[in-house]
């Protein structure tokens, strides 16, 4: 018989009842390391007292009022955001599979609001991932994905990550937008470089296609920048963000310049829920978190010592770890042995993380951790790994 709760997830038989900063507390007692953080969501930890009093003050007030009126709350989080990006205009839903079908539709408008109706096609990454609607599984192209939900949406073409020439290749009249993750999450933390963000830009320029940048998960502070693309020194033209946003509460949101925002006038594009007075209040509270002086910093500090001693324990145990990939506080570690083995002895240590794509152990980690969650979850690893049966425990133990 199939359960109340449809079973599209395999889920882990942990049930969480509380939680603070970087630790989760299950309902039988047992105490977690974080390091998954809701997969990169819970940007400023578990309990943040900041996030937990604003939703409780805003709740009590106003939850939902819909789009129909003014939202203060959305339009102070749009000025915020505004001012802290590329951006002149911010549209806010629910999620990041909206955000992005949101930005594919600003591109298409804007291109034929420019007078190319024609450029409808988008031009995407191999190993990318947009989310789950119809659309947006055709824009991440894989096939396991798509299998038994019918014919792709069209327009939709795949190219290899961090091929520039490929990009130039596709480019064509119909071409509407180059799509792509600054940093690919769910394929395993591969990193365009800054070498390719920048020839991406340049070629959008020299042929009036659009660069859409898809920060999901990437953005909102996990890189120890607002937005992972602020390293290569460029901008696009629409950006997709969610996940972080909230610190836990459901947003989403496209971030767009004039040029590409302007022809979304009333009626081109709309939600229910999106940007209600409830989630606002709870992004602007984590961006008080996120923009005070010197967070940016912090996140970065904590991201070398990370790496530091990430790159320890890869050298001690070369029979399970093969390399570290990522930047700032989105990490993957390439395993030896399956991944999903190594998750499974983290998470007995007490370290719960994420796996992904090309066999990758993700860190995503709260931003708010401390110097000492950083040592203790390392630790906590090194535990895991000694434990496996596939780690070289000589080479760990006589380190220890």
């Amino acid at each position: 018989m199939i359960p109340a709760l449809t079973p599209t997830y395999n889920r882990a038989d942990l049930a969480f009842e509380r939680g603070e900063g970087a630790w989760l507390y299950t309902t039988d007692g047992r105490r977690f390391l974080d390091f998954a953080a809701g997969i990169a969501t819970c940007s400023i930890g578990h309990g943040h007292p900041h996030l937990v009093q604003t939703i409780q003050q805003q709740a009590a007030k106003v939850m939902h009022v819909s789009n129909l009126f003014r939202v203060p709350q959305a339009e102070k989080l749009a000025q915020r955001l505004v001012d802290n990006s590329f951006a002149d205009s911010v549209f806010f839903c629910n999620s990041g599979a909206e955000a992005n079908e949101g930005m594919v539709k600003f591109a298409r408008r804007a291109q034929a609001l420019a007078g190319h109706p024609e450029r409808t096609e988008i031009i995407c990454m191999e190993g990318a991932f947009h989310g789950r609607t119809l659309a947006m599984l055709s824009a991440t192209g894989n096939p396991k994905y798509l299998e038994g939900f019918g014919t792709p949406v069209a327009d939709f073409v795949h190219v290899p990550f961090n091929d520039i020439e490929a990009v130039k290749a596709a480019i064509g009249p119909r071409t509407a937008a180059v799509m792509l993750e600054p940093i690919q999450g769910e394929s395993g933390i591969k990193v365009a470089s800054t070498a390719y963000l920048q020839a991406l830009r340049a070629v959008c320029d020299e042929t009036g296609v659009l660069l859409a940048l898809d920060e999901v998960q990437c953005g909102i502070g996990r890189t120890g920048k607002l937005f992972a693309h602020e390293w290569a020194g460029i901008t696009p033209d629409v950006l997709s963000s969610a996940k972080g946003l909230g610190g836990g509460f459901p947003i989403g949101a496209v971030l767009a310049t004039e040029a590409v925002a302007k022809g979304m006038t009333a009626g081109t594009h709309g939600t229910t829920f999106g940007g209600n007075p409830l989630a606002c209040a709870a992004a602007n509270a984590v961006l008080d978190v996120l923009l005070a002086p010197g967070f940016m910093d912090q996140i970065q500090a904590r991201a070398t010592l990370l790496d530091s001693l990430l790159d320890d324990l890869i050298k001690q145990a070369p029979g399970v770890f093969a390399e570290r990939r990522g930047l700032g506080l989105l990490i993957g570690l390439r395993c030896i042995p399956p991944v999903g083995e190594v998750q499974a002895a983290a998470q007995r240590a007490g370290l719960l993380c994420v796996t992904a794509g090309d066999n990758v152990l993700r860190l995503v980690p709260p931003l708010t951790l401390t110097e000492e969650d950083c040592r203790e979850a390392v630790s906590r690893l090194r535990q895991a790994v000694l434990s496996n049966s596939s780690a070289d425990t000589t080479v760990l133990e006589t380190s220890l």
